[in-house]
């Protein structure tokens, strides 16, 4: 019997996480099961710990999970879009592979997207409170907030948070590079989606260690703001608007 076409992926990028993922998809299960079928996917960005042997043991008990992996580390804007090419559903789902966003938040994101009656709805993008993070990544990360809201005008106070949901086929029609993850909102608007903001959890790490560090974000991240600004600046502006002839 063929597995059902699911109603909702969920995307997991995870390098190095073999100690938080059979938790983490465990408490997904839990948090969707009103939402079933789904499906996790969870791709593997090139990890050297034990992912890979955990995840093949977990796949054999759950059908619903799969794996997608890359031969060498590309990034985390890299696994996330490899893992919406892979998805089966429409709507998609996305949180961080180091446990740090509750999946009991992933229905509150889904729900505007799936009573969406105008169609418009793009992205549904977490922001996190009561941040569980160290002072200097909650520093660097409220610097580089503060200089991406205001070049950009997304009117996100975070867009760093892993758990975000979006439409599939707009997500795919964006402009692809690297680091693209934290600016999803702005890039939606661009192209003309709605998206809405929800306030969300956040809680300590449990095992592991952050595969980046403050440096790299603030060197990669200038660089890509003013990538953005210009992608932003060169959009489309035009539209179709309906013919004499169409509206008869």
């Amino acid at each position: 019997m063929a597995a059902p076409i699911p109603q909702l992926s969920v995307i997991i990028p995870a390098r190095n996480e073999a100690e938080n993922l059979p938790r983490l998809i465990a408490e997904i299960e839990t948090a969707l099961s009103a939402l079933a079928p789904f499906e996790i996917i969870v791709v593997d960005d090139g990890s050297t710990d034990e992912s890979i042997s955990v995840l093949g043991t977990l796949g054999r008990e759950r059908p619903h999970l799969r794996l997608v992996r890359h031969d060498r580390s590309g990034g985390q804007s890299a696994a996330i879009h490899s893992g919406v090419r892979q998805a089966r559903a429409e709507l998609v789902c996305m949180l961080d592979g180091d446990g740090q966003n509750p999946p009991s938040e992933l229905p509150k994101l889904v729900a505007p997207l799936s009573g969406d009656p105008s169609g418009r709805l793009g992205l549904v993008a977490g922001q996190r409170v009561g941040r569980q993070d160290t002072w200097s990544k909650k520093l660097a990360s409220r610097l580089a907030n503060g200089l991406r809201s205001t070049l950009l005008h997304d009117g996100t106070r975070d867009t760093g948070c892993g758990l975000k949901a979006f439409r599939r086929d707009a997500f795919l029609a964006l402009p692809y590079f690297d680091h693209m993850h934290r600016y999803l909102p702005a890039l939606f608007k661009r192209d003309g989606w709605r998206v809405e903001l929800v306030d969300v959890s956040h809680r300590p790490r449990q095992a592991g260690r952050s595969n980046y560090s403050n440096l790299q974000r603030a060197l990669v991240g200038a660089i890509d703001l003013f990538g953005v600004m210009w992608l932003i600046r060169r959009s489309k502006k035009a539209q179709p608007v309906a013919s004499d002839q169409e509206d008869s």
